[in-house]
């Protein structure tokens, strides 16, 4: 065995998001921008669910821990992917890496069992609007926000342990930004079959059954929509559910599907950095987009929030 083996890994090198250097002040700009925006929209709602009255209800109860996720999901990352834009040292220590990951699979995992649990909520008010009430209690809002929760911790508690007590013995150099399961298991210097196994199953559970939860609930809820008698209500609440779909889905749950249970052959380092930035900027930025600007509860509620802080 050769001296190399024996080498231990005590931190992780991040590869430059871009091979042109001339472009990283540009880039840094725009992710700065994008993680800025992401911040002040779920700020904001969270901040209107909870301080205003008219918005204490089931619905604005799982956005407001959806704002909350998002805020600490993208922070996980982002901050990070930040300083190595304009560090040349662009690395990360090795508990620092596990840290990341774990909190990133808790919040990722956790916000997939949530818009389920939304997309339910969403089901039982427009399928079922005489038992909404009944249905959907605050208890049972609590539970299923609880278990989003308790699932993300406990799952990725068991991902973290398993893929920081395998020997990394060199390289050291992650693709893309952050501490993510696959590119670990990359750089692993043993065989990772059973670990990758365990990644799609895990994937397959908590992001696939998710996701067809969620369009066999918008399936119901379109049929039930195309049997309005009001052609302005079906409108307005098609296009709330169309614009939901479709950053949900395609750019969380699609980026999520692809990267995590393509085959092994077909994995790219260069794809991966775009479907990572999908599914950890791009859905959370459009996410405020969709449950303020085109929700007029949202905007009466911000007005008030506005007229109460210029009258204090």
């Amino acid at each position: 065995m050769t001296s190399w083996n024996h080498t231990v890994v005590t931190y992780f090198q991040f590869l430059p998001f871009s091979s042109i250097p001339e472009i990283q002040g540009s880039l840094f700009c725009l992710v700065l921008l994008m993680y800025l925006s992401i911040l002040v929209g779920n700020t904001l709602i969270f901040v209107i669910t909870t301080v205003d009255a008219a918005l204490h209800s089931s619905m604005y109860f799982f956005l407001k821990n959806l704002s909350f996720l998002e805020i600490g999901y993208t922070t996980t990352t982002i901050p990070k992917m930040l300083v190595n834009f304009l560090t040349r040292r662009k690395g990360i220590s090795f508990l620092g890496c596990a840290t990341q990951m774990y909190v990133f699979s808790l919040l990722g995992i956790a916000e997939c069992c949530l818009l389920a649990a939304m997309a339910y909520d969403r089901y039982e008010a427009i399928c079922h609007p005489l038992h909404y009430s009944t249905t959907m209690s605050w208890n049972t809002c609590f539970l299923l926000s609880a278990a989003s929760w308790l699932v993300g911790v406990l799952v990725a508690l068991g991902q973290t342990v398993l893929i920081f007590t395998l020997p990394y013995c060199g390289p050291n150099q992650i693709n893309p930004f952050f501490c993510d399961l696959l590119p670990l298991l990359k750089l692993a210097c043993v065989d990772t079959y059973k670990n990758e196994i365990t990644t799609y199953i895990i994937a397959v559970l908590f992001i696939t059954v998710p996701f067809l939860l969620i369009v066999v609930s918008y399936i119901q809820i379109l049929h039930t929509i195309f049997k309005m008698p009001a052609a302005g209500g079906k409108r307005k609440t098609f296009s709330t559910c169309s614009s939901h779909l479709a950053v949900v889905l395609f750019l969380f749950y699609g980026s999520g599907i692809v990267t995590y249970l393509r085959p092994k052959a077909f994995y790219s380092s260069s794809s991966n950095k775009l479907l990572s930035l999908s599914y950890t900027l791009m859905s959370p930025m459009m996410n405020p987009l969709i449950y303020s600007l085109r929700n007029k509860e949202m905007k009466q509620a911000l007005k008030r929030l506005i007229t109460r802080s210029i009258n204090m």
